[in-house]
């Protein structure tokens, strides 16, 4: 990097210059003068050195900066963005947005009120929230009856997610018997009265004390 700044220098403050360089760019902590004094040769005059590499990385992508009265290399402050990195947290939906996301998926468009009839439970609205907060389920207009409920169904982002070409691609009565996610036996019967037909995802047995999302370090 220093090649050009140096061309003219002699050899032995060239030799010292890409020492400082290289000693500041290893360092993980900003280093003092002192620090660099007692890693370079003696007699070496560190100010000057310090002066020419920060002009000669003033135009970088990177510059020699002042912390707290130590020098440091860091990314040039216009191009902090380039650096910026967005992580997706995954969390694991509980068992009861699962089977109110089952429920909307099979009967939209759907109101809150059918919603409860079908699970037998009262549906939470931070439940209902956070499905929409996933974007696997939106607002479908509201019901033409008295007090004109919302209704809720699926969006396109939920056939992206579950790799389905439209609604109609979900699985049916016999495919769901066939795999053994409905259950028609007593015990099944009266899960699929409140609406506990099948746990695509092998969740807990259900508890309407549990938070929306569960461990965020587990998958949705």
């Amino acid at each position: 990097m220093t090649d050009n700044v140096t061309s003219l220098l002699p050899e032995d403050r060239r030799h010292h210059l890409r020492m400082l360089e290289a000693i500041l760019f290893a360092s993980a902590e900003p280093l003092g003068l002192s620090e660099l004094t007692t890693r370079m040769p003696d007699g070496v005059d560190i100010e000057g050195l310090i002066q020419e590499l920060y002009s000669a990385y003033a135009s970088r992508g990177v510059n020699l900066v002042r912390i707290a009265g130590k020098w440091a290399f860091r990314t040039a402050d216009d191009l902090a963005y380039v650096l910026q990195h967005e992580a997706v947290e995954r969390r694991k939906l509980s068992r009861a947005a699962i089977e109110t996301l089952a429920i909307i998926a099979y009967h939209q468009p759907v109101t809150r009120a059918e919603i409860e009839e079908i699970r037998g439970v009262s549906a939470s609205k931070g439940t209902l929230d956070v499905l929409l907060e996933t974007g696997w389920i939106g607002l479908k207009g509201r019901r033409k009856t008295p007090g004109k409920p919302v209704t809720y169904g699926t969006t396109e982002g939920f056939l992206i997610h579950f790799g389905l070409e439209n609604v109609s691609d979900l699985p049916g009565l016999e495919e769901l018997k066939q795999t053994g996610l409905l259950d028609l036996s007593p015990q099944g019967s009266e899960k699929a009265r409140q609406g506990q037909l099948f746990d695509p995802f092998e969740l807990a047995e259900p508890d309407e004390s549990e938070p929306e999302f569960d461990d965020a370090d587990d998958e949705t």
